[in-house]
């Protein structure tokens, strides 16, 4: 078949819908090309094939005996492949690839995507966890829930909530703490050397002047959380990564306040996904998923 690499789909599609219409205004229009710009792929084609495909008359085009005895298989070839590209199209309909960060996979969506398939049997869910951003619009992936100050609102964005901190540790620790003050006495587990979330969250509480007490360092927040199960200290963590374990009891937080650090979860989309249904199915089920943990956990905003 490598005769195919001689000749463009393209020209045999130009010589297929001529055949059909029998003018070059007919086939324009199915095309979405101008009568003048097919004229010249259909003068390209027949310099191609180095023979004259039609007859050029005042009332239209006339195909040739050559033209004529190939036209109707290209008629019937290209209707298969439109069956084709019609079957690629209702898989990828059904299909459905979101990428996200490791740590809101592993502890948020993974214990809830039962709830999302179970809904929507009829839809193919492949889950990518990743922690760099991915370019959906040169990638596999239909979806991304980011996290960020801002993921580009209104270009196919829609934020589902804010990220907010509070501190959590074991429940031995736990019960030692009465003051927001007492949590300096104890070793502060940190990502990456960084103390994220403790100014924020100190000052909504009123306390200064702090001097927090250096602890482990892990490169993630989901190991941090694992310290914080095993009494290593105190971790600043988030909803979405502690409140599972918060609600079985690997963890305790001592203070019911949560405060806003300026970042929030995003669901995004690449341009050809938009409109996709199952994209709509899965980000109305993952709003109306949060909105309910929101609710169980009923802490206080700041």
């Amino acid at each position: 078949m490598q005769n195919l690499n001689s000749l463009s789909l393209s020209t045999l599609r130009t010589i297929e819908v001529l055949a059909r219409h029998a003018t070059l205004r007919g086939a324009a229009d199915e095309l979405g090309v101008t009568p003048g710009a097919l004229s010249q792929r259909l003068a390209k084609a027949e310099a191609a094939l180095g023979q004259t495909l039609f007859i050029r008359s005042s009332t239209g085009l006339e195909p040739t005996n050559t033209c004529r005895a190939v036209a109707s298989r290209l008629t019937a070839t290209f209707r298969d492949l439109s069956g084709i590209v019609a079957d690629l199209q209702q898989t990828r309909k059904n299909s459905l690839t979101v990428t996200v960060a490791t740590i809101f996979a592993s502890r948020w969506l993974i214990w809830r995507i039962k709830h999302f398939t179970d809904q929507n049997p009829d839809i193919s869910l492949h889950i990518l966890p990743a922690n760099d951003v991915v370019d959906l619009d040169n990638s596999e992936a239909d979806v991304g829930i980011r996290v960020g100050p801002d993921m580009g609102a209104g270009e196919g964005a829609t934020k589902l909530l804010d990220k907010r901190v509070f501190p959590v540790c074991s429940p031995a620790i736990a019960a030692q703490v009465k003051s927001p003050a007492d949590l300096l006495a104890f070793p502060v587990i940190r990502e990456n050397e960084n103390y994220i979330g403790w100014d924020a969250w100190l000052s909504d509480m009123g306390v200064k002047d702090t001097a927090l007490k250096p602890g482990p360092t892990y490169p993630d927040g989901s190991l941090c959380l694992d310290a914080a199960m095993t009494g290593q200290g105190i971790f600043m963590a988030w909803e979405t990564l502690a409140c599972d374990a918060l609600e079985r009891g690997l963890v305790a937080s001592p203070f019911a306040l949560r405060s806003e650090v300026g970042s929030s979860y995003w669901f995004v989309t690449s341009k050809q996904a938009e409109t996709n249904q199952a994209v709509k199915r899965f980000r109305c089920w993952l709003i109306r998923e949060l909105e309910d943990s929101l609710q169980q956990w009923g802490s206080d905003r700041v």
